[in-house]
């Protein structure tokens, strides 16, 4: 365990994985879409990542957004 400022902070090792999330309401909407459903197979997700914004269009307004995220997550011992 190492410390920073002050606080006990561990080691960790990260996996990573890229997720894409949607939603017609925004971004913000988008990532916890793709977080949410991946919490219910991937545990001890810490960080992410946005990597990519694409978004639908219909009639001229934005219908749908779309994000890739890259997600962290420490490896169990």
């Amino acid at each position: 365990m190492t410390k920073r400022r002050g606080e006990a902070v561990s080691d960790h090792t990260y996996k990573l994985t890229e997720l894409v999330g949607s939603s017609p309401d925004g971004v913000e909407s988008a990532v916890n879409n793709a977080l949410a459903r991946a919490s219910k197979s991937i545990r001890n997700m810490r960080w992410f990542e946005v990597k990519e914004v694409r978004g639908h269009i219909d009639e001229g307004q934005v219908a749908h957004w779309q994000v890739t995220i890259k997600v962290g997550f420490t490896l169990e011992d």
